[in-house]
């Protein structure tokens, strides 16, 4: 019967990352009603914290882009990008990650991509080489932004919930993610042939109008929108607020202190308010002076490419991790009993369960939703948990995220591309790369971090 119950909930997460946009929600819905009607399985809780989080952060990320300041962002990172185009293999993803880390998103990377394929080509370096790893680090960003609703529902109320756990998170999944990164784009720095070797490029160079374009000579900073008037000072209060969340987070002793009860999402039983709370409360508040001081209307921001994509995170969540959560508890014993043992000896190999699992969410956020309590329970120590934490990214083994489209379609060469095999495609080797080494090196720096 279990087997049969875990072909269902695979087979609607298969389905629902197929349909794209809220299907992984719906169709998580569908595996939900099976469960309960069918199987007369006792619904899970429902992630609302997560949703609320979500729902928190990119408002408030919409806002910022309402006001201007994504743009500022990005014109930021494109000036870095073109600033030594040589090294475009390593300053292009490390620029990702760090701007993707401060802003808790990873759609800072669709205004970068075209750069960084430009860029690339112009020097006549395969864009394959810069436009993978990018890719990869902008996943790996989330896990360690505090902006971003994986970091704050691990180290949230139903899974990590103790005094610094963010900080905790930080310390290791930043350095980790950053080495993961370094090494990617030393294993990349040969991958495929020299662009003037590659017969597909060869052959796209035979359209004079095709050359013409990659040899055109662009100033890097004419027909731009000038920016608004208050994109600068949304950046200062959004950077304000993720600094404000990373104390908040260090030094819990400062926030308001309740009289001991019953936990609840907003309150812990000691009374410390859960970071859930704190979240909501200092983005939500942030995004309201961003309005007001920029004199931005609170429509526009509704009408921004993140505020949609906000709705459609928190339906696919709500969904999946539902119907994931009621089959984990229902089948909790077995579980525990087929991963125990193993899990015991050796922590990291719960890393491949919750690293396959992300392969099919599409989801950091409710791959740690559903995996993290998982794992709790199996009795792995926090700071395992924390070191396999970047595993939730393994969003690009099946070759159907945006960001992976994104970056094939902006590669004009051809270079960037998804292989006969579909999953032999240009970001599985950077992302297993990327992904091992944070883990190991996450690991190691847990034995003296915490």
């Amino acid at each position: 019967m279990l087997l049969i119950q875990f072909a269902i909930l695979i087979a609607m997460i298969l389905i629902g990352s197929q349909m794209k946009g809220i299907g992984l929600g719906v169709m998580g819905m569908v595996g939900l009603l099976i469960f309960v009607f069918i199987f007369q399985m006792k619904p899970g809780d429902p992630p609302i914290d997560v949703m609320l989080v979500i729902m928190a952060i990119v408002s408030t990320a919409a806002t910022l882009q309402a006001c201007g300041g994504l743009d500022y962002l990005v014109r930021l990172a494109e000036r870095v990008i073109r600033s030594n185009p040589s090294n475009i293999v390593f300053i292009a993803p490390f620029t990702v990650y760090f701007f993707c880390l401060f802003a808790g998103t990873a759609h800072l990377l669709y205004s970068l991509l075209p750069i960084i394929a430009e860029v690339a080509t112009k020097k006549r370096i395969r864009p394959e080489r810069p436009l993978s790893v990018s890719v990869i680090a902008s996943h790996l960003a989330i896990t360690g932004s505090p902006m971003s609703a994986a970091t704050a529902a691990f180290a949230g109320a139903s899974i990590l919930a103790y005094p610094g756990a963010l900080i905790d998170i930080m310390k290791v999944c930043i350095p980790a993610c950053l080495i993961g990164i370094l090494i990617t784009c030393l294993v990349v720095l040969r991958k495929g042939k020299e662009l003037k070797d590659d017969p597909i490029f060869i052959e796209k160079m035979k359209d004079p109008e095709f050359a013409k374009s990659l040899d055109a000579d662009e100033d890097a900073s004419g027909n731009k929108k000038p920016l608004k008037k208050g994109a600068k000072t949304s950046v200062v209060i959004f950077a304000i607020a993720v600094l404000l969340i990373v104390i908040a987070g260090a030094f819990p002793q400062l926030l308001p202190q309740f009289e001991p009860g019953a936990a609840s999402l907003v309150v812990k039983a000691n009374g410390e308010l859960q970071m859930v709370s704190v979240i909501s409360m200092i983005t939500l508040s942030a995004s309201a002076l961003m309005m007001l001081i920029t004199k931005t209307s609170a429509i526009s921001v509704t009408k921004v490419s993140l505020f949609s994509s906000m709705a459609t995170a928190v339906v696919s969540v709500f969904g999946v991790v539902w119907m994931s959560a009621t089959f984990m508890s229902h089948n909790e014993v077995a579980i525990k009993g087929f991963l125990s043992e193993v899990v015991t000896l050796y922590p990291w190999t719960f890393a491949i369960a919750v690293f396959v699992l992300g392969a099919l969410m599409f989801s950091q956020a409710a791959t740690t939703k559903t995996m993290m309590p998982l794992g709790m329970a199996l009795g792995v120590s926090n700071p395992a948990l924390i070191a396999i934490f970047p595993a939730v990214n393994a969003d690009f083994v099946l070759p159907g995220y945006p960001t992976l489209l994104a970056a094939i379609n902006f590669d004009r060469t051809g270079s960037t591309k998804i292989g006969k095999f579909v999953v032999n495609h240009s970001f599985m080797i950077p992302g297993l790369v990327a992904i091992t080494v944070a883990i190991a090196a996450g690991f190691l720096l847990g034995s003296f971090l915490l």
